[in-house]
């Protein structure tokens, strides 16, 4: 097994445990479990998968739920430009089960290789890591629900919160990014008791799209 695959899929069961977290809400938020399990298998994203449980949790509708949930993984289809230069694929199915698979972590591992042959075999062992235990330990939450006890006894109601913090933290090392995340936060915080649950996360993701925009060079906003 190569660095790049043991990276992989360390970085596999590592994500893959929020699942539990996400099982478990996901059931409490009122979904069946067998609806929590195929959101897993076929949304494949957390941070949307989260953002969708969060929306209908808090008695929005499903067309916010979806709105947010989309909004948040717009990102994946910017990675999935990134990595069509370095691990291109070799088929039309190849092409299908990459897209599937395109998630941060699969991603920031293929990124962390320098040698192309070690890019394609950490964007697979992260991508399909990932996509195992996701699954698996979502069934698991979601199964174990009722045996796990009261989320808020066990601090499970903030896994969203610890999630997002976790993926947001990194990315927090200039004053860019902070500056957006804050103003983001006040954003969202402004619109929770005037909007319905769901709102105020397009209105964080409006704020993120603001700043990307504004920070364009110039020769690009005057075309668009």
């Amino acid at each position: 097994m190569t660095p790049a695959q043991r990276a992989g899929l360390s970085v596999g069961f590592a994500t893959g445990l929020y699942g539990i977290s996400f099982g478990a809400l996901a059931v409490a938020s009122g979904l069946d479990a067998w609806q929590a399990v195929a959101l897993s298998a076929l949304m494949f994203t957390g941070g949307s998968q989260f953002a969708f449980i969060g929306v209908v949790g808090g008695g929005g509708s499903p067309a916010a739920a979806t709105g947010a949930a989309t909004l948040l993984g717009v990102r994946n289809t910017v990675y999935g430009l990134r990595l069509a230069t370095l691990v291109p694929p070799r088929s039309a199915p190849e092409r299908a089960a990459m897209a599937q698979l395109t998630i941060d972590e699969s991603t920031a591992v293929a990124v962390a290789q320098q040698d192309r042959a070690e890019q394609r075999r950490g964007f697979w062992a992260a991508g399909l890591g990932v996509y195992v235990f996701w699954v698996a330990f979502s069934a698991l939450g979601a199964v174990a629900d009722d045996r796990i006890g009261e989320l808020d006894a066990l601090g499970l109601d903030g896994a969203a919160v610890a999630a997002f913090t976790g993926l947001l933290w990194p990315h927090l090392s200039a004053r860019r990014p902070v500056v957006i995340a804050v103003l983001a936060a006040v954003v969202t915080l402004a619109l929770v008791p005037a909007v319905p649950a769901g709102l105020p996360i397009l209105g964080a993701a409006v704020v993120a799209a603001a700043a990307g925009w504004a920070s364009r060079p110039e020769t690009l906003r005057s075309t668009s």
